[in-house]
């Protein structure tokens, strides 16, 4: 994949002239408009397009033409039923591989699959349950800090805590160290910088420029990791239980290992993954709460049976507390943090009555499908009760979709979930937020669903 912005765009322009007259209905004038929206406020162009055209359509941004597929089929089709016709990495997930490198987000089939498959016993419930502790430590003192009576932003102190929660659990690294934790910590959140602004300035290059910025804090988080690589090769420790050691030891079916660079794009492609969607998921949940009391009781009063005052374990997390399980749920319903699948057609395919060439954009996107009314009624609503076990298991395959599906479902589902659930957890055993009067949350998109500007909250205690 080339980095040159204009090699880019020529390769896409070529690429639809191949596909001329076989893309999807929908407007194909060039609208600065139009793509501005889709960036900053996509919901109402997308479910309008669903409305007007159905499961499958078309629009033209920037200089490309679009394909998007919007509903429970589309979601199936797209990441169960026909995952061979399409790519990641020729998607706009290949705009990460400067940072991330050849991680599960930007590698396709056998090579995909081989690295997943090395991974996954980092994974097991077993692991996470052993990375609780570190969770439930960072967790506690977040909490003692956040000042009662004071209005402070939850999504900065939610993404403090789970950046600290991700150089534990995933680096091993205290996150207080300078040279290793906190540095690592601060210049991830640096790059990552670079993929929340608008796409028009990251094609600039050049001193100064926020790519020449990311590649910076690229080299010196790349130092630290093959640094922390070394010793792990050089002094193995078996009772190390954060996924680099775990993936430094890690083996495949034939005996095969991971080399220093697979490792280094793997851990960056979990920090990616994990760090930002666990941050939005527990804001987005405390904005919820604050304006549905009732739902806080019922929570509290699950918590208080099951936990007695305890700080919760994976086996309660997962198994004995159902009604959070249902909040979580619909939280990431209205609010999946990675909204949007994008794709690129490796052949040409039929869905819906309509062809889509080979090489064209073809985006699933979950934040719109989890909207659409006949899906789930009243779509606009917070209602918990949509996903008890039994209306759960009644949803058309493919309806809910908020972590992926089919053999590239997020592997880090279990982990992002029990630190999501521990975390609102402990705090609401503790205290209670509320929201501002008078203020609203717009929601940004990049690099992946948080609310725009942070979320302010006042701290109270938790009434008695």
């Amino acid at each position: 994949m080339s980095a040159n912005p204009a090699r880019r765009v020529l390769g896409d322009l070529a690429a639809e002239w191949r596909g001329r007259g076989k893309f999807p209905p929908g407007p194909n004038d060039f609208s600065l408009a139009r793509t501005h929206q889709v960036a900053h406020d996509p919901l109402p162009l997308l479910l309008g397009g669903y409305e007007e055209f159905g499961p499958i359509f078309s629009m033209r941004l920037l200089h490309s033409r679009v394909v998007f597929m919007l509903g429970p089929e589309a979601n199936h089709y797209v990441t169960v039923g026909h995952p061979e016709n399409f790519h990641w990495r020729e998607s706009s997930f290949g705009d990460l591989i400067p940072l991330l490198g050849d991680g599960l987000l930007t590698v396709d089939e056998d090579y995909h699959d081989r690295a997943r498959a090395i991974m996954m016993p980092a994974f097991h419930r077993e692991q996470i349950a052993a990375m609780t502790e570190a969770m439930a430590t960072e967790a506690d003192l977040a909490i003692d800090a956040l000042p009662v009576g004071e209005v402070v932003d939850i999504y900065e102190w939610m993404r403090n805590l789970a950046m600290r929660i991700a150089m534990r659990a995933l680096l091993g690294l205290d996150p207080d160290e300078a040279g290793k934790g906190a540095a690592a910590a601060a210049h991830f959140e640096r790059a990552l910088g670079y993929y929340g602004i608008d796409f028009q300035w990251r094609l600039l290059r050049g001193p100064g420029s926020p790519w020449r910025k990311m590649t910076a804090s690229r080299e010196v988080l790349d130092e630290i990791v093959f640094a922390e690589v070394a010793r792990r090769r050089a002094d193995p420790d078996p009772e190390r239980q954060d996924i680099l050691s775990l993936l430094v030891g890690a083996r495949g079916e034939g005996g095969e290992a991971f080399t220093d660079r697979e490792i280094r794009d793997q851990l960056m492609t979990l920090m990616f993954a994990g760090h930002d969607t666990s941050t939005s998921t527990v804001t987005f949940m405390l904005h919820e709460l604050a304006r549905h009391p009732e739902v806080v009781a019922r929570l509290q009063e699950e918590q208080d049976r099951v936990l007695g005052g305890e700080p919760p374990t994976v086996d309660q997390l997962e198994r004995e507390m159902p009604y959070l399980d249902m909040v979580v749920d619909e939280v990431l319903r209205l609010y999946p943090p990675a909204w949007i699948g994008p794709r690129r057609a490796v052949r040409e395919f039929e869905f819906g009555g309509c062809t889509v060439p080979k090489g064209a954009y073809v985006n699933y996107c979950s934040w719109a499908s989890h909207r659409i009314p006949e899906v789930f009624p009243d779509p606009e609503a917070f209602v918990p009760e949509r996903f008890t076990r039994e209306r759960k298991a009644a949803l058309p395959r493919g309806a809910y979709v908020p972590f992926g599906g089919g053999s590239r479902i997020c592997i880090g589902k279990r982990f992002g979930q029990t630190e999501v659930k521990l975390v609102a957890t402990m705090l609401l055993a503790r205290l209670r937020l509320d929201a501002l009067p008078g203020r609203t949350m717009t929601i940004r998109q990049m690099p992946t669903l948080s609310p725009k500007d942070g979320l302010r909250m006042r701290v109270g205690e938790r009434a008695a």
